[in-house]
């Protein structure tokens, strides 16, 4: 039962993402692929008073890599930047809330390796992947 429910939030948040677009100009900008599938994601964010003030993201996928997408703009929108560099890869697939493949698990976060790559520099987002 749960998991249906989680299932239709994807299904939602696919089909009416909250954020989606860009920001020009952006404090912070970043876009990578997903070599497994093709999955792209570009996030753009504005900064004030080291908090996350605007977030948006564009790209093109399956379901979940921008459902995840749209689930992570709406989780650190208004977040100090010190609670994002701490969030979790555990932290974004309990919001997605159903089991995923490995294949699946680099779909829903990209999203969060490219914000931590965008905000903090491509190294500090590599432990996203592991």
């Amino acid at each position: 039962m749960a998991e249906s429910i989680y299932r239709e939030l994807i299904l939602e948040h696919n089909k009416n993402p909250q954020n989606r677009g860009t920001l020009d100009p952006a404090d912070y900008s970043y876009q990578d692929t997903n070599p497994l599938c093709g999955d792209e994601v570009r996030i753009d964010v504005r900064v004030a008073d080291d908090k996350i003030s605007e977030i948006a993201f564009s790209g093109r996928g399956c379901a979940i890599s921008q459902a995840s997408a749209s689930i992570l703009t709406e989780m650190v929108k208004g977040q100090p930047l010190d609670e994002v560099k701490a969030l979790s890869k555990e932290d974004l697939l309990d919001e997605l809330g159903i089991p995923l493949s490995p294949a699946r698990l680099k779909c829903a976060l990209l999203s969060l390796k490219v914000l931590k790559a965008g905000i903090y520099g491509v190294n500090a987002a590599e432990d996203v992947w592991q």
